[in-house]
């Protein structure tokens, strides 16, 4: 299928499911690693955001036990809104390395 023959389609799609269409996409073509950082000498070498050292696995963690992302800004200062778009890009298209992380950190 073209572009062209997809442009009827997706204009008769509702907001919400073009949303999806758009997240779907991005998905698809996002690099995961935008926005994240690996360094062994920063918490253990988990990824992390970017000019933190806050590990992927803990904002994961949080958006899993219920907190919204306006929960997780206001308690994390130094975060953007765009690096929780990152997290969930990473987490999602890294969810064994994620989940593992998040099990090893439980009792700690």
């Amino acid at each position: 299928m073209t572009l062209k023959e997809l442009e009827p389609q997706l204009s008769s799609l509702t907001r919400a499911e073009k949303a999806q269409v758009v997240q779907m996409l991005a998905l698809e073509i996002a690099d995961a690693s935008v926005g994240i950082e690996k360094n062994p000498k920063v918490a253990g070498g988990a990824a992390c955001i970017v000019r933190t050292r806050i590990p992927v696995w803990t904002l994961e963690n949080y958006r899993r036990l219920g907190w919204n992302e306006s929960k997780i800004l206001e308690n994390f200062p130094t975060l953007r809104a765009a690096d929780l778009v990152n997290a969930w890009i990473y987490a999602d298209t890294h969810k064994d390395e994620i989940d593992l992380s998040i099990k090893e950190n439980e009792g700690a």
